[in-house]
């Protein structure tokens, strides 16, 4: 630390030089978050201070986070969810296993997922100490039923499905999981951090939620498609008795007890994520999405046109090719799978201009090697 501070304008004039060396939205192709909408940033800095840690000492700011979850638990066909905002997908998985795992009380438990689940499980369960087995994927890259159902077992404290994949934008067989799950008696958590706030705005969207009866949980970001301010995820439960089992006592705060993974944690970008979706509603929100899948199926198209094939048709907004014979050009940002098939996610960022700037770039590309 300096034993002397800086003025503000040279504070901020070294800020905003390293803020440059971040790349720039315009040419980021590869995330599954945005920039987020000004109504989340500016109600994001009227609650920038608040802590939900301590709901007491912010009764405003907790009765955001609960009208947050009864606009997502009635978007996802259960207005009497109950739950909580998260810091994301991760922190979301780790606690839907945690409970999973304390409400089973099952000697040696494994939980079972598609080979296509964030890495945040792996997490989740080196965490809490439970054998992950990851289960291969069908050809059409999702979980195949009758391979997962193998996995299956009585030390099975939990199945997950994912509705829109982090590599490919496909939804699993969710309706025939859950099923299962209900069945057999084991907790079912949807991992849907990503596509939780696409299907609800797509018509002929495949089941992913609460309708399901095996649906015990569902994690999903607002920062995401939700377009909110970072970090703000949600977790989601069909029982309070479930989320109430990984309640520990608190006795020093306005609180006596919590069941949240992280003490302090930020009243302002729940602020954010509820700001959007009173701003925009039901109808507004459904042209975000909407306009995000008419890119991906312009971009597909066009890739398609140069002879770069996708890999599947996703459910989301999320599009995979096979790996052009020519490297995709600078500054554009994008990624591969783990099967190294190109990936573009069509982000609310990614507007119509920039899809038609990124093929004419690839355009360019395929001109040079025909050449």
């Amino acid at each position: 630390m300096r034993s002397k501070g800086i003025s503000e304008d040279e504070l901020f004039s070294f800020l905003e030089t390293v803020k440059l060396e971040d790349k720039n939205h315009r040419y980021i192709l590869s995330s599954m978050c945005t920039l987020p909408h000004p109504v989340a940033v500016r109600a994001h800095d009227l609650f920038m201070e608040t802590n939900l840690g301590d709901p007491g000492l912010f009764p405003g700011t907790a009765s955001l986070e609960r009208l947050l979850i009864s606009r997502l638990g009635t978007l996802f066909h259960n207005p009497g969810a109950c739950g909580y905002a998260t810091t994301g997908g991760t922190e979301s998985n780790i606690q839907a296993l945690r409970i999973a795992k304390t409400t089973a009380k099952i000697p040696s438990p494994n939980v079972v997922i598609p080979e296509s689940a964030h890495f945040s499980f792996k997490k989740a369960c080196d965490m809490i100490g439970v054998e992950m087995r990851a289960v291969p994927l069908g050809r059409d890259y999702r979980a195949d039923t009758d391979r997962f159902m193998e996995a299956v077992d009585s030390h099975t404290c939990c199945m997950v499905g994912i509705a829109g994949t982090t590599e490919y934008g496909m939804v699993d067989p969710i309706r025939d999981l859950a099923a299962a799950a209900h069945k057999e008696g084991i907790f079912f958590h949807v991992d849907a951090a990503f596509g939780g706030m696409v299907l609800p705005f797509l018509k002929e969207a495949p089941l992913f939620d609460f309708t399901l009866p095996g649906v015990m949980s569902v994690a999903v970001d607002p920062h995401k498609m939700g377009m909110s301010t970072i970090p703000a995820g949600c977790l989601l439960l069909r029982n309070e008795k479930d989320l109430c089992s990984l309640s520990v006592d608190t006795p020093y705060l306005t609180v006596k007890q919590e069941f949240t993974l992280s003490g302090t944690r930020p009243g302002g970008s729940v602020a954010g994520a509820i700001a959007v979706l009173e701003y925009l509603g039901h109808k507004g929100m459904e042209a975000v999405v909407q306009g995000c899948m008419k890119n991906t199926r312009r971009l597909i198209n066009g890739m398609e046109s140069y002879g770069i094939s996708p890999v599947v048709t996703p459910d989301v907004n999320v599009a995979t090719f096979e790996s052009p014979e020519f490297p995709v050009p600078p500054p554009w940002q994008v990624s591969y799978t783990r099967n190294n098939h190109l990936r573009i996610v069509c982000m609310p960022h990614v507007h119509a201009g920039i899809i038609e700037a990124f093929l004419e770039d690839i355009g360019d590309q395929y001109a040079e090697k025909a050449d």
